[in-house]
Formats: structure tokens, C-alpha cells, sequence
């Protein structure tokens, strides 16, 4: 097995000096945590895994053919990458443009910073066709793919058009909620939402990202989730919770390393007789930096008696040094550390100590190991693993972590302090509460954070993804060998050539037409018509509409084509050139109880409506709220249930219809009955509905039975869609 790792950047970046090539490790939680995990498969006997891993090197010239092809073949051979070579321009337009000026704040709520630019999306495209064009050269046939965060949302819709493979995409920051997602202009959203739903499994840090997922795939596109599994016409997605882990044994090992037993020796003695609390951040505005600032001020303004005795020791990474928001967010902290320092530092005592630079591992965990608090309270964060870091730095169990609920590693570490970063008075009671925990406290919390940590590791938040990556995508394969095929066509074809007395029986909406948002919308169209005609004219065939609908819109649209009808699913039957015939007789006095039912959920859900057919009814909510509606179809369906049981009624669920009917009445018991007496060689169902399953559960084993969508069913085989019955009943049509 081969596993292809596509992200925005490769781990490594390239620049060039003098005329060589200059690589480096990239720094980030992306590229560190997956780079552990590398270096695991690497180093594991009982893993047989090869990688690639496929990203823009960085600024590179590549222009010059020979240095490109000097440079691919370098970090192949060396690091397995393989890099995605990107002009400057589109660059520019696609990271510091869409990606870091639109996804980036409105995916972390920073609305205000979001700018809606054409150009940009434009560039964020022809990006994610760039690594299509690349990736799919490399993928071989066995390859599991694994596509990273959201420069890349895109890319496994376009893989999934022309590959079969294994696709996994996660996303590293938040997703944000239906309200905030909807901001994007649509067109851009939905393309967001169907690339995503190329991949075979869509992971995201917590609970409520995935939630807010579903709910925008419901809302944006009118998909429903089953057990948060998505079915589409040539996918299988499944969109679940996979909190990334970290290298624990990395981390709590470190205090046996040289080189950090000499940095803590170091800062220990920098650091001498004071507390301290750590703070360590990329320079982002989502970070919370300046809220921490603000709260350190109060406290000690609040608490004089603790002058002298605690140290905030902040550190800021730079990052996207020339964007005028993070250029603005520099000068500010700058400012603030000078404020604090100058109002209450003096001669022995510096209240903060600043540092704004990069620091690697081993000064990184002497940091953490030194430090009795760590503060980490962004505003909003897919993740922060550097929360974990240190808690799991501390191999004797100390130190107390502060981290703000706006993390998605809240929801794991639930023993720490947790507080709202936009609460000042919060942070600073949090302090408080943080210098007077007792060590046997912290021992007792850090133990369990530990332990969870330990278990829910780098390798096993990877390997449970991919596992689950395999998984479904075998779950989609064994939908695949029921889809209708080239062969499975051939045989309808062969068989019907050779068969001298034969019905086909058709179901309507959604099987020759899509749903609309009102039923009447639905007419059939001319090709449709044309098409049946062409089928009925041939003596040999017997053409049924099997429908759910009244048997007078049937007989308005098709009566003229002198076929089979079977209205309200079998209550009524005409047969060629005669008329309409009750087919059991029904009762009607439960009407008008049940439509008052209907009448009092109409009211409720703005948009339903009630079709009343002679001896049934229709609750139709296709144009309703989906996220009401599915709380209220429960409802009435379960009312419904309990109020019909001593009533001999049907209750059925539709394609965003509930209706409500005799029972024992049914497609199957009509067509049944058309059968009978009439010994057919070649029988042909197809339809969309579960109320089509009975007609599929009673037909001969001989019978070729369709269901359309990639969906569980009596039926032997499934159809994609409308358009590709009517393609197959044309072919049947021609024959």
C-alpha cells in the first residue's frame, strides 16, 4: 500500500542561494504532526507503507526546466516529495489572496477581515486544478489519498471525477456554522461543499465542526446525512470527528535529552524565583494575543502583592510578515509589552519577557518544562496541539494549563482551566485560580489528560482515519457492483430482443423527472413523451406508469399514449383504451381526522402543504426548512404512527413527502394483479421510492428490477439518475 499525502505546502520548503538549492523542514502543526507519523511507518516493521508526499516547494524559480527537474528528482529520491510548481502570480491571488483573506477569517468567525473577491476565487481554482493535474500523474491505481486543509477543498472533488481511489480530506481549522458558511457568495460555497463530498471520508478536530458540516450540506445542497453518511450519485462520504493527536512519547520524553536539559538549565536560571506563565503563538489575530495581554494587565493591576513573583513569557512566531493585518497585530503587541513592562516592571523585575522568533524543539520543550502555567486562549482554533505539547511535557505531572473553550482541544482537555478569551475578567480569575492549585491537583488532572493523550497518540488519530478511509470506500465498491453497467445493460438488451411478451413498469418522480419544489411542476416534457411513445408503439411491449400520483394528472399527461396507469401507488388501475378501475376498494372516513393533523403541521412548518388525492394524503415539505422539518417529520410520522394503529392505514415516508393511505394497497398488489393472467418473458421495473420496494419485493426472481440512487433496496440492480433511465429506455427503445 501507498499512501499520497497532498497538502498546500511539502515539509520541506526550497529556496535557492548563490545558485544552490537550499532546503529546509517547514514548521507548522500540519507538517510536524504528519511528519511524526512518517517517521513512524518508516520505522515500523509491522507497517507496509510507502508515501508521497505532494506540495509547493515554497518561491522556487522553476522556470528554468533544468533546476525544476534537478529539484523533483532531489526530493524524490531523498525525502519522497514531490513538488506542485505554482507562478508567483497565482500564488499570490490564491494564498495571501483566497485562502489567507477569505477562508482563513471567515472559517474563525473574523467576518469584518473576509473579503469577497472574484479574482481571488478565480486563482483558488485554477490552484486546486493545478494539484488535480499533478496529483493524478503520480496516483497509482493502489494508492490510498490523503488531501490536506482548506487550500484544498476542491482537489477531491476533481480526483474523484477521474480516479477510484481511497480519498480522505481533512480539514486543520474550523468549520464554521450554516450562518457564517452562507456568507460566501453560493456559487462559491456549493463548489466548496461538492469538492469536499469527493472525498471517502471528510474528517474534521470536534463534534460541532462536523455538525456544522452536515447542517450546511442539508441547507446549501438538500442532502440529507444518514448516521452521517452521505450517499451521491458517484460517491460514498462519511464526515466524522478525528481529533488530531500528537507524538506524546516525543513530548514526555524530552526532558531526557541533552540539548533540553541544557536549555532548561538555562532558562532556569533566567527564570529564577518567579512563576511563570507561558505563552507561545503564531502572530494571527484569531490567537487571542492582545485579549492575553489585556487580562495580564488586570491581574496585575488587581493583585500588587504578586509584583515581582510571576513572568508572562510570551512568544510570537512570525507569519505572513507584509499582510497589513498581521503587520497591524505586531505593532500592537509591541506596544502593549512596552505598556505592561514600563507601568509595572522596575530595575529586578520585568513583568513580561518577549520574544518574537521561531523556536525549534529542544528550547520549545524546555519551555514548556520550566513553565508552571501555560496560557492558551485563542479567540478561535481548529485545534491548538500546542495545549497538548505541554501538557504532555510535563513527565512529573505539573503545571497547569489555562486554554481557552474556543479550542478545539477544549473538548479533549477538560481538566485543564478552561475560559472565553473575549472574558477578561475571566483570564484573570483563571490566573489566580492557576497559581493557588496545589501540586497534588495538578498531578491528579494532568494524569488523566496524560493518559488520553497517550492513547489518542499521532499514529492512532492517523491510522483511524485512513482505516476508516479504506472502509468506506469498500462500502461504496460493494454499491458499485449492483450499479447498472455496461454488461447488466447488454443483458436487458439481449433478453428483451429475444422475449416476444414483455412489460415495463416505470415509476415517475425521480425516476423520469427530478423532483421540484411543487409537484405540478413536474410535467412531462416533450423528449419524455416522445420516448414513451416510442416504446408503447411497440406491440410487443406493455408500457405502465406506476405512480404515486392522482389518476387524473396521469391521465392529463399520459392518457393520450393509450398505456397502463396505475395511480395513488395502486388504488387505481386504466388499462390500455379503457377506463379508470378501483383496484381494492378503499375507505375514505379517516380523511378528514387525519387532515386535520396535517393542517395543524402545516402551520407549523412554513412552506408544507397538503395534496389531498381521493383515498389518500400527501404532506409535501420540499420547500420547507430542512434542519425544522426534520425535527417535525419525526414528530408527526411517530403521531401519525400511534394515532393510525387501530386504523388499517399506511403511513409512508417520500422524497420529502409523507403520505398516508389505505393499507394493503400498494404498486406491488396492482401490478401483481396485472400479471396474473398474462405469462410475460421479460419484465422491466425501475423506480426511485421506497414505495417502489414492494413492487420490487413480489416480481418474479427473473424480473430486472432498478432502484434509482446509490441506496440499500429490494431491487437488483441501481440507476444512477432520471437522466440515466432515460437513457437506458432509449436504448431499449431503439433496439
Amino acid at each position: 500500500m501507498r499512501l499520497v499525502i497532498i497538502s498546500n505546502r511539502l515539509p520541506v520548503t526550497v529556496s535557492e542561494k548563490n545558485g544552490r538549492l537550499i532546503i529546509k523542514e517547514s514548521v507548522g502543526g500540519l507538517a510536524t504532526g504528519l511528519k511524526s507519523y512518517i517517521d513512524f511507518i518508516k520505522d515500523s516493521t509491522s507497517k507496509n507503507i510507502e508515501y508521497i508526499w505532494i506540495g509547493w516547494p515554497g518561491t522556487f524559480d522553476f522556470q528554468n526546466e533544468k533546476k525544476a527537474e534537478e529539484l523533483t528528482e532531489k526530493l524524490m529520491r531523498e525525502l519522497h516529495c514531490y513538488p506542485v510548481y505554482i507562478d508567483e502570480h497565482i500564488i499570490d491571488k490564491f494564498y495571501f489572496g483566497f485562502c489567507n483573506k477569505t477562508i482563513w477569517p471567515l472559517f474563525h468567525y473574523f467576518t469584518e477581515y473576509t473579503i469577497y473577491d472574484d479574482e481571488y476565487w478565480k486563482a483558488y481554482k485554477k490552484v486546486n486544478e493545478i494539484f488535480y493535474t499533478t496529483s493524478k500523474e503520480i496516483i497509482k491505481d493502489d494508492d490510498i489519498v490523503w488531501v490536506h486543509d482548506y487550500h484544498l477543498m476542491l482537489l477531491p472533488g476533481m480526483l474523484n471525477k477521474s480516479l477510484h481511489n481511497p480519498i480522505g480530506f481533512f480539514l486543520h481549522i474550523p468549520f464554521p456554522d450554516y450562518e457564517i458558511f452562507r456568507l460566501l457568495p453560493r456559487k462559491w460555497a456549493i463548489e466548496i461543499l461538492y469538492g469536499l463530498l469527493g472525498a471517502n471520508v471528510i474528517g474534521f478536530h470536534t463534534y460541532s465542526y462536523t455538525q456544522y458540516f452536515l447542517r450546511c450540506v442539508l441547507y446549501l445542497l438538500g442532502i440529507s446525512n444518514d448516521m452521517n453518511k452521505i450517499i451521491l450519485e458517484n460517491n460514498v462520504a462519511r464526515v466524522d470527528t478525528f481529533p488530531m493527536g500528537i507524538d506524546f512519547k516525543k513530548f514526555n520524553s524530552a526532558i531526557r535529552l541533552k540539548e533540553v536539559k541544557k536549555a532548561i538549565k538555562y532558562y532556569s536560571k533566567k527564570l529564577s524565583d518567579v512563576k511563570v506563565i507561558l505563552s507561545v503563538d503564531r502572530l494571527d489575530y484569531t490567537k487571542g494575543i492582545l485579549n492575553r495581554l489585556f487580562a495580564f494587565e488586570k491581574f496585575l493591576t488587581n493583585y500588587p502583592q504578586l509584583h515581582n513573583k510571576v513572568v508572562l513569557l510570551l512568544i510570537v512566531v512570525p507569519s505572513r510578515t507584509g499582510v497589513a493585518n498581521y503587520d497591524k497585530i505586531k505593532r500592537d503587541i509591541d506596544q502593549m509589552v512596552g505598556k505592561i513592562n514600563g507601568e509595572f516592571g522596575n530595575v529586578s523585575w520585568t513583568p513580561i519577557v518577549y520574544q518574537y522568533r521561531f523556536e525549534p524543539f529542544n528550547r520549545l520543550a524546555a519551555l514548556y518544562i520550566i513553565s508552571d502555567i501555560a496560557m492558551i486562549t485563542p479567540l478561535r482554533d481548529g485545534m491548538n496541539l500546542i495545549a497538548k505539547e505541554y501538557v504532555a511535557s510535563h513527565e512529573d505531572k505539573t503545571g497547569v494549563l489555562i486554554l481557552s473553550e474556543m479550542a478545539g482541544a477544549s473538548s479533549e482537555l477538560g481538566e485543564a482551566i478552561i475560559v472565553n478569551p473575549n472574558d477578561i475578567n475571566d483570564m484573570v480569575n483563571a490566573l489566580v485560580e492557576a497559581l493557588e492549585i496545589s501540586k497534588e491537583e495538578q498531578n491528579q488532572r494532568n494524569t488523566i489528560m496524560q493518559r488520553r493523550l497517550e492513547r489518542y497518540n499521532i499514529i492512532k488519530w492517523a491510522d483511524s482515519f485512513l482505516q476508516e478511509v479504506k472502509a468506506v470506500k469498500e462500502d461504496q465498491l460493494k454499491l458499485n457492483a449492483r450499479l447498472l453497467n455496461k454488461v447488466i445493460e447488454d443483458k436487458i438488451l439481449n433478453d428483451m430482443k429475444v422475449a416476444k411478451n414483455r412489460i415495463i413498469c416505470l415509476d415517475y418522480d425521480g425516476t423520469l423527472v427530478p423532483f421540484e419544489k411543487r409537484p405540478d411542476l413536474a410535467k412531462p416534457d416533450k423528449d419524455l413523451l416522445n420516448l414513451l411513445e416510442l416504446l408503447s408503439k411497440n406491440i410487443m411491449n406493455t408500457l405502465t406508469i406506476v405512480s404515486g400520483r392522482d389518476k387524473n394528472t396521469l391521465d392529463h399527461w399520459f392518457g393520450f399514449l393509450g398505456i397502463i396507469l396505475i395511480a395513488e401507488h395502486g388504488v387505481w388501475i386504466k388499462r390500455k383504451d379503457k377506463n379508470w378501475e378501483i383496484n381494492i376498494m378503499p375507505t375514505n372516513e379517516w380523511k378528514e381526522e387525519v387532515q386535520k393533523i396535517l393542517e395543524i403541521y402545516t402551520d407549523r412548518l412554513p412552506g408544507s402543504f397538503i395534496e389531498e388525492k381521493e383515498y389518500s394524503l400527501v404532506w409535501h415539505y420540499r420547500r420547507s426548512d430542512p434542519e425544522m422539518s426534520s425535527i417535525l417529520v419525526k414528530e408527526l410520522t411517530d403521531y401519525l404512527l400511534s394515532f393510525t394503529s387501530n386504523m388499517n392505514l399506511l403511513v409512508m415516508q417520500g422524497n420529502k413527502v409523507i403520505e398516508i393511505k389505505n393499507a394493503g394497497i400498494d404498486k406491488g398488489s396492482a401490478v401483481l394483479k396485472l400479471i396474473s393472467n398474462i405469462n410475460y418473458d421479460f419484465i422491466l421495473a425501475i423506480g426511485d421510492d421506497w414505495t417502489d420496494e414492494y413492487l420490487f419485493k413480489v416480481l418474479p426472481e427473473s424480473a430486472y428490477t432498478l432502484r434509482v440512487g446509490m441506496i440499500q433496496s429490494y431491487a437488483h440492480y441501481n440507476i444512477l439518475n432520471y437522466s440515466e433511465v432515460r437513457k437506458l429506455l432509449a436504448t431499449l427503445a431503439e433496439m
